[in-house]
Protein backbone atom coordinates (compact mmCIF):
# COMPACT_ATOMS: atom_id res chain seq x y z
CA UNK A 1 0.00 0.00 0.00
CA UNK A 2 0.98 3.41 -1.08
CA UNK A 3 0.97 5.90 1.89
CA UNK A 4 3.34 8.51 1.21
CA UNK A 5 2.02 11.89 2.72
CA UNK A 6 3.96 13.94 0.58
CA UNK A 7 3.59 12.01 -2.91
CA UNK A 8 2.21 15.28 -4.52
CA UNK A 9 5.74 16.53 -3.87
CA UNK A 10 7.13 13.58 -5.22
CA UNK A 11 5.27 13.70 -8.57
CA UNK A 12 6.94 17.45 -8.58
CA UNK A 13 10.60 17.19 -7.68
CA UNK A 14 12.04 13.63 -8.13
CA UNK A 15 14.81 14.47 -6.90
CA UNK A 16 15.04 11.86 -4.60
CA UNK A 17 14.17 9.30 -6.44
CA UNK A 18 16.52 9.82 -9.25
CA UNK A 19 19.30 9.98 -6.83
CA UNK A 20 18.39 6.46 -5.56
CA UNK A 21 17.61 4.73 -9.06
CA UNK A 22 21.48 6.07 -9.56
CA UNK A 23 22.23 4.70 -6.51
CA UNK A 24 20.87 1.34 -7.34
CA UNK A 25 23.13 1.38 -10.35
CA UNK A 26 19.34 1.28 -12.85
CA UNK A 27 20.60 1.66 -16.24
CA UNK A 28 19.26 4.75 -18.32
CA UNK A 29 16.36 3.60 -20.14
CA UNK A 30 14.75 1.98 -16.97
CA UNK A 31 15.38 4.74 -14.98
CA UNK A 32 13.86 7.44 -17.34
CA UNK A 33 10.85 4.51 -17.54
CA UNK A 34 10.26 4.80 -13.54
CA UNK A 35 10.49 8.76 -13.71
CA UNK A 36 8.04 8.92 -16.29
CA UNK A 37 5.57 6.45 -14.54
CA UNK A 38 5.86 8.81 -10.92
CA UNK A 39 5.87 11.74 -13.03
CA UNK A 40 2.79 10.85 -15.27
CA UNK A 41 0.57 9.12 -13.05
CA UNK A 42 -1.46 11.22 -10.82
CA UNK A 43 -4.97 11.90 -10.84
CA UNK A 44 -4.35 16.15 -11.92
CA UNK A 45 -2.88 15.04 -14.72
CA UNK A 46 -5.57 12.95 -15.85
CA UNK A 47 -8.09 15.92 -14.76
CA UNK A 48 -6.50 18.25 -17.16
CA UNK A 49 -6.65 15.64 -19.96
CA UNK A 50 -2.76 15.56 -20.49
CA UNK A 51 -2.02 12.71 -22.68
CA UNK A 52 0.42 10.56 -20.77
CA UNK A 53 2.55 8.89 -23.69
CA UNK A 54 3.54 6.23 -21.19
CA UNK A 55 0.93 3.39 -21.60
CA UNK A 56 2.76 0.66 -20.64
CA UNK A 57 1.26 -2.23 -18.72
CA UNK A 58 3.41 -0.85 -15.58
CA UNK A 59 2.32 2.48 -16.22
CA UNK A 60 -1.09 0.88 -15.79
CA UNK A 61 0.25 -1.13 -12.64
CA UNK A 62 1.29 1.93 -10.39
CA UNK A 63 -1.71 4.60 -11.57
CA UNK A 64 -4.24 1.26 -10.49
CA UNK A 65 -2.37 0.52 -7.37
CA UNK A 66 -2.28 4.02 -6.47
CA UNK A 67 -5.68 5.02 -6.78
CA UNK A 68 -6.98 1.59 -4.84
CA UNK A 69 -5.19 3.36 -2.45
CA UNK A 70 -7.71 6.22 -3.01
CA UNK A 71 -10.79 4.16 -2.88
CA UNK A 72 -12.92 1.79 -0.30
CA UNK A 73 -13.07 1.63 3.17
CA UNK A 74 -9.02 2.88 3.32
CA UNK A 75 -9.97 5.47 1.09
CA UNK A 76 -12.49 6.96 2.96
CA UNK A 77 -10.15 7.33 6.16
CA UNK A 78 -7.52 8.74 4.29
CA UNK A 79 -10.07 10.95 2.37
CA UNK A 80 -11.22 11.91 5.65
CA UNK A 81 -7.57 12.35 7.81
CA UNK A 82 -5.99 14.68 5.03
CA UNK A 83 -9.57 16.84 4.78
CA UNK A 84 -9.11 16.79 8.59
CA UNK A 85 -5.21 17.67 8.28
CA UNK A 86 -6.30 20.57 5.93
CA UNK A 87 -9.00 22.03 8.09
CA UNK A 88 -11.65 20.93 5.14
CA UNK A 89 -15.42 21.01 6.15
CA UNK A 90 -16.27 17.48 6.88
CA UNK A 91 -19.71 18.24 5.23
CA UNK A 92 -21.77 21.85 4.05
CA UNK A 93 -24.76 21.09 1.97
CA UNK A 94 -24.47 24.44 0.98
CA UNK A 95 -20.63 23.71 -0.82
CA UNK A 96 -21.52 22.14 -4.14
CA UNK A 97 -18.58 19.50 -5.39
CA UNK A 98 -16.62 21.61 -8.11
CA UNK A 99 -17.29 20.87 -11.85
CA UNK A 100 -14.96 20.89 -14.72
CA UNK A 101 -12.07 20.57 -13.07
CA UNK A 102 -9.25 21.71 -14.60
CA UNK A 103 -5.45 20.58 -12.98
CA UNK A 104 -5.25 24.17 -11.57
CA UNK A 105 -8.70 24.30 -10.14
CA UNK A 106 -8.62 20.49 -8.65
CA UNK A 107 -5.34 22.07 -7.16
CA UNK A 108 -6.39 25.22 -5.97
CA UNK A 109 -6.43 26.07 -2.01
CA UNK A 110 -8.64 29.64 -2.43
CA UNK A 111 -11.74 27.54 -2.37
CA UNK A 112 -13.87 26.22 0.04
CA UNK A 113 -13.35 22.54 -0.41
CA UNK A 114 -15.01 19.81 1.88
CA UNK A 115 -14.48 16.03 2.86
CA UNK A 116 -17.88 14.62 1.52
CA UNK A 117 -17.37 16.62 -2.16
CA UNK A 118 -14.13 14.74 -2.67
CA UNK A 119 -15.74 11.74 -3.17
CA UNK A 120 -17.87 13.38 -5.93
CA UNK A 121 -14.97 15.74 -7.21
CA UNK A 122 -12.09 12.59 -7.37
CA UNK A 123 -12.85 9.16 -5.14
CA UNK A 124 -16.16 8.32 -7.46
CA UNK A 125 -14.39 8.94 -10.90
CA UNK A 126 -11.48 6.31 -10.25
CA UNK A 127 -13.41 3.14 -10.62
CA UNK A 128 -13.54 4.47 -14.59
CA UNK A 129 -9.66 5.56 -14.64
CA UNK A 130 -8.80 2.12 -13.75
CA UNK A 131 -6.12 0.73 -16.44
CA UNK A 132 -5.54 -3.19 -15.76
CA UNK A 133 -8.50 -5.35 -15.85
CA UNK A 134 -7.28 -6.51 -11.89
CA UNK A 135 -7.63 -2.81 -11.24
CA UNK A 136 -11.25 -2.41 -12.82
CA UNK A 137 -12.44 -5.41 -10.82
CA UNK A 138 -10.89 -3.97 -7.09
CA UNK A 139 -12.10 -0.73 -7.60
CA UNK A 140 -15.69 -1.92 -8.87
CA UNK A 141 -16.52 -3.64 -4.79
CA UNK A 142 -14.33 -0.82 -3.12
CA UNK A 143 -16.33 1.69 -5.50
CA UNK A 144 -19.44 0.21 -4.10
CA UNK A 145 -19.15 -0.03 -0.87
CA UNK A 146 -18.18 4.26 -0.77
CA UNK A 147 -21.44 4.83 -2.46
CA UNK A 148 -22.91 2.78 0.52
CA UNK A 149 -20.74 4.73 2.95
CA UNK A 150 -21.74 8.04 1.31
CA UNK A 151 -25.70 7.05 1.23
CA UNK A 152 -25.71 6.18 4.70
CA UNK A 153 -23.81 9.16 5.46
CA UNK A 154 -26.21 11.92 4.02
CA UNK A 155 -29.04 9.68 5.41
CA UNK A 156 -27.38 10.05 9.13
CA UNK A 157 -26.35 13.69 8.51
CA UNK A 158 -29.91 14.74 7.25
CA UNK A 159 -31.60 12.95 10.21
CA UNK A 160 -32.95 10.82 7.84
CA UNK A 161 -31.53 7.62 9.89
Amino acid sequence: MILTPSKSNLTEDTTIVEKFLEEEGLEESKKEKVLGIIKGMGFKNEVSQISWADTSLEFGVVQDADRLDAIGAIGIARCFVYGGSKNHTLHDPQVLPRQDLSKTKYMSKDEKQTSINHFYEKLFKLKDLMKTKAGKERAEKRHKFMEGFLEEFLEEWSGKA
